[in-house]
């Protein structure tokens, strides 16, 4: 998707990028990782995406943890219970948790922010 936009994005000079992974994951996600872009055989002339932010181009990712949707709700209530354990907050996240934190990364108000992993866990990671 990022190659596929990508080019748009540096022809209007901005863009925010927001992956969506996982708090699971997110210990390998790095700002390098997470802006590394690289070309195939196919696409010889993709630019790393360490050179977006030049363009004006931000690059993050928001990496939830147990987010109370419906299907977590379906699951064996030890599922739940062992999630919030881990959590450091008393309630987990619930979906507009992680909604609120990608519209900000795609806001204004976090336009000098780059290459970051917000995670949305109710402190499941800490």
């Amino acid at each position: 998707m990022i190659r596929a936009l990508a080019p748009g994005m540096r022809k209007a000079g901005y863009g925010r990028i927001v992956n969506i992974t996982s708090i699971n994951g997110s210990a390998e996600v790095r700002a390098g990782e997470l802006l590394r872009l690289e070309g195939g055989p196919d696409r010889p002339d993709e630019v790393p995406g360490a050179e977006l932010g030049p363009r004006g181009i931000t690059v993050n990712a928001v990496a939830p943890g147990m987010v109370m949707t419906e299907m977590a709700l379906a699951l064996p209530p030890e599922f739940v219970d062992k999630a919030k354990a881990e959590a450091v907050l008393p309630e987990l996240a619930a979906p507009e948790d992680v909604a609120n934190a990608v519209l900000f990364l795609l806001s204004d108000a976090a336009r000098r922010i780059t290459g970051e992993v917000i995670r949305v866990d109710a402190g499941q990671y800490v």
